[in-house]
């Protein structure tokens, strides 16, 4: 992967968030190759080798996918980025409140508005009702506004940011690396490609499974083909 061009691979996601690829290790062929070491033998043409990831992803082998590996730079709410964390299967690093001080732009504000749906606990639909959102949004920019001025407040009387920190909403903007193997990620998108996951963290998903397909286009088809549980892509 020494050519690819990453600079290509960033999607702008939500109001001020984003996911971007900064690195990767391995490509379709990196599973092919991991595949056929079994029987010590590599790389044949691009028809067999094609076949071999599909045949891999229907039958569940799905080891040789742990050999293509992502580095994802994101910036997502922090209540995005706790839902994300729970994906154990992956390494983060998140910018830290502790050293840095939140500046006042930084807080998620919702485009739409939704409703739980009674029969189904994580589902939520969004309804098409813009005095409603107005009424949202005014209300959440008056909590955030006010939990600033308190955390800036704060700072100026010297507390530490580690503490002053506590009084800002899950709605504060954060940043971290994710480093993920394909079939991690795949996992991933079963999960929050889903119209079950919160519509935020699904933004963020689909976004994800854009890059996955530019850059391993056989084993994202052999994953939609064969592989995927969710209902969004």
């Amino acid at each position: 992967m020494e050519n690819i061009d990453f600079s290509k691979f960033e999607k702008n996601i939500l109001d001020k968030g984003f996911v971007r690829l900064v690195d990767m290790m391995g490509d379709d062929y990196a599973a092919v190759k991991a595949a056929r070491v079994s029987y010590g033998q590599g790389l044949k043409t691009p028809e067999r080798d094609k076949a071999l990831i599909m045949y891999l992803m229907e039958h569940g082998h799905e080891t040789p996918f742990e050999h293509i590996v992502f580095t994802f730079h994101a910036k997502a709410p922090l209540f995005v980025a706790r839902q994300w964390f729970r994906h154990r299967i992956g390494s983060f690093n998140e910018i830290s409140q502790r050293y840095t001080e939140i500046k006042d732009e930084e807080f998620y504000i919702p485009s739409n508005v939704r409703v739980n749906v009674p029969e189904d606990r994580q589902k939520a639909v969004q309804l098409n009702d813009e005095e409603l959102l107005r009424k949202v949004i005014d209300m959440m920019e008056n909590v955030f506004d006010e939990s600033y001025k308190i955390y800036k407040e704060l700072i100026g009387l010297g507390v530490a940011r580690e503490l002053a920190r506590i009084v800002l909403p899950l709605a504060t903007y954060t940043q971290f690396y994710w480093t993920v193997n394909a079939r991690s990620l795949m996992n991933f998108l079963n999960l929050r490609a889903d119209s079950h996951a919160q519509w935020e963290i699904q933004q963020y998903a689909i976004a994800i499974a854009d890059i996955f397909k530019e850059t391993c286009p056989w084993t994202y088809e052999a994953f939609i083909k064969y592989g995927y549980r969710g209902d969004l892509l």
